[in-house]
């Protein structure tokens, strides 16, 4: 199957209408568009996520719905290219989006995002849903996610999963090695120590780095990148299977 396969955007109303009969599963790409290190292109947390919904989907027959190319980036707002998004404005795009989809019978709700600064939206609507009853959302945010599964793959201890680091560059060679200029990967420390990690704070991450990247992406690699989004594909599906009984299919790989 072709990475189109899944996509509500690539049928036909009649298609779709077939299509949906089969599953009750939407799986909503999420990302972002801002300053990822010169070496990334400035939509990767999009193109992560997109890649994981078409695996996923792949694998379980769910539908994709639109892709949210921008989120909150107000963070890295200074780099050239960023596109920010306010938290007001993303809720209620995303609250139309799935009002859309609950119309059309959809009842599980895959969030597959790879953006941090929209995770607090994605939350506050799976709660107000929750009370509504009869829909399931649950929200992968991405990075955090992949964290969890990377035992015996990364190399460069804290700062492994920093921001276009070892583990973002690695992912991004796997996804789309096209797009990454290994000419311009870099070793980049903290300018500042955080002597408080506990401690949520609201700085830019330009006050660290000039470069909108953390950590040693000089050691990334496409194979790194193919086993961390393997790991995290079959662990999303583990729990589509454990906790929401949705069968992994199985054999309808994309390519």
């Amino acid at each position: 199957m072709t990475t189109r396969t899944h996509h509500i955007k690539h049928m036909s109303w009649t298609a779709f209408e077939t299509r949906k009969q089969a599953t009750q599963l939407a799986i909503l790409p999420a990302g972002a568009m801002e300053g990822y290190g010169p070496h990334l292109p400035l939509g990767a947390d999009t193109l992560v996520a997109t890649r994981l919904a078409e695996l996923v989907a792949a694998r379980t027959g769910g539908l994709i719905g639109p892709v949210l190319e921008a989120g909150d980036s107000s963070m890295l707002a200074e780099f050239p290219g960023t596109i920010a998004i306010r938290p007001e404005s993303f809720k209620q795009y995303v609250s139309d989006v799935v009002e859309s989809l609950l119309k059309w019978g959809f009842t599980d709700l895959l969030v597959i995002n790879g953006h941090a600064g929209n995770v607090p939206m994605y939350s506050q609507l799976a709660y107000a849903l929750r009370e509504r009853g009869g829909i399931r959302m649950a929200q992968i945010d991405v990075w955090r996610f992949i964290k969890t599964v990377d035992e015996g793959i990364l190399e460069s201890g804290a700062l492994a999963h920093s921001h276009a680091g070892e583990a973002g560059t690695s992912v991004l060679l796997a996804v789309c090695p096209e797009l990454v200029d290994l000419t311009r990967t870099m070793d980049v420390k903290r300018a500042q120590p955080d002597l408080y990690p506990e401690i949520m704070k609201y700085g830019k991450l330009s006050d660290n780095s000039k470069w909108g990247t953390m950590g040693n992406s000089t050691i990334a690699s496409a194979q790194k990148g193919e086993q961390l989004v393997a790991r995290a594909v079959d662990r999303i599906l583990h729990f589509l299977r454990d906790h929401w009984s949705i069968a992994d299919k199985g054999g309808q790989h994309e390519q």
